[in-house]
């Protein structure tokens, strides 16, 4: 298995974890913080002792030494390396791209941890011979329980990435498999774009879950309460939405919500995938939120519906309950979340078109 020189983007949870597995399997790495505002005992006591302590109940309790570490040297950071993977919430990708662009070099690869269409945005800032990669989702699901202690909650026995430009796929299929992540190709980055399961379960959990956020005061599991019956009907009318957009973009047959959960979670699952889906959200689903006004709705409303509407109002394709549960969370937080929201017009039409282009030319 060939070995990297691997820039990881982001120090929370996704980014600590993936950093210590990655050094743990062989490749060179390197950390990279992007603000002072999250996660600031964890990578001081980094930067101290040099350890991360992952309790992983996969492969047990181990500890990963990383030497190579980045604040705010986003030069510096991308020198270091052939492949670099963005694991920051969805939110500040264009920011970050801006400050990665000017540093990136032909042949490098991009990776999304995940994108949400964040391709664009590489598109738009960046005129290099880059290979941008889009996951569905993070392969592993984690949390930093301590500064310097890391817990593995589940990892993903499948990983769907979506590729552009498509023409590279062999390149990119090379930097995956050296990875060590199992992983299949979806039919393009819109596809992996919206295949992000947090586009429906956070969305519509989130929003229904705030007066058990707010009665508990934190205490509380999402995906163990709130996914009754009724609330599950929101979901599937959602997830509808969501594949009428994708057949607008002419990706046709693609999985519901829940045949794509139950093959990134589970090998060879022959459940109806609902029960795989409940079987995930009962025994290995994260504790939260524990705020109303988490990253479940900031991100993936802002970023993942306000994306899927405007694809909607672009095609031609009715999105309502999008649209009403964008209203409803931005009345709830009293927040404008389509203002700052990833809409077709910020992550520019002619990028889309060229992303667009390029599937055309390759189906």
């Amino acid at each position: 298995m060939d070995k990297r020189s691997i820039t990881i983007v982001g120090s929370g949870n996704v980014g600590c974890t993936l950093a210590a597995d990655l050094n743990r399997k062989g490749h060179r790495v390197a950390l990279l913080k992007t603000s002072r505002s999250l996660h600031e005992d964890n990578f001081a006591h980094i930067k101290e002792t040099g350890l991360l302590e992952i309790d992983d109940p996969y492969i047990g309790k181990y500890q990963s030494r990383l030497t190579n570490l980045f604040e705010l040297e986003y030069e510096r950071a991308i020198r270091f390396a052939d492949v670099i993977i963005i694991t920051t919430q969805t939110n500040y990708h264009e920011s970050i791209i801006r400050q990665l662009s000017p540093f990136l070099c032909d042949g490098q690869v991009v990776i999304f941890e995940p994108g949400y269409l964040s391709t664009s945005y590489l598109v738009k800032h960046c005129k290099k011979d880059i290979i941008s990669i889009e996951a569905e989702s993070s392969p592993i699901d984690c949390r930093i329980t301590s500064p310097g202690k890391i817990s593995v909650l589940f990892k993903n026995v499948l990983n769907p990435f979506g590729v552009y430009p498509i023409s590279k796929k062999r390149e990119a299929f090379s930097v995956l498999e050296s990875l060590g992540y199992p992983f299949r190709f979806t039919e393009n980055v819109f596809e992996a774009a919206l295949h992000n399961p947090n586009l429906i379960v956070h969305t519509v959990g989130a929003l229904f879950s705030i007066p058990r956020i707010e009665y508990t005061k934190g205490e509380y599991w999402m995906y163990r309460e709130v996914f009754t019956p009724h609330i599950w009907n929101v979901c599937e009318a959602l997830d509808r939405e969501k594949l009428a957009v994708l057949d607008g973009l002419g990706i046709h047959n693609s999985q519901r919500y829940v045949e794509a959960c139950q093959e990134r979670n589970y090998v060879n699952d022959s459940r109806d995938p609902l029960d795989s889906f409940f079987d995930y959200a009962h025994h290995s689903s994260p504790k939260g939120p524990s705020v109303p006004d988490s990253r479940y709705l900031t991100e993936d409303i802002s970023q993942g519906l306000v994306l899927m509407e405007s694809l909607g109002k672009f095609l031609k394709v009715k999105t309502p309950i999008a649209s009403s549960l964008i209203e409803l969370a931005s009345a709830a937080l009293q927040i404008d979340l389509r203002k700052k929201g990833r809409s077709i017009t910020n992550l520019g039409i002619e990028n889309i078109n060229l992303i667009l282009e390029d599937y055309s030319r390759n189906i």
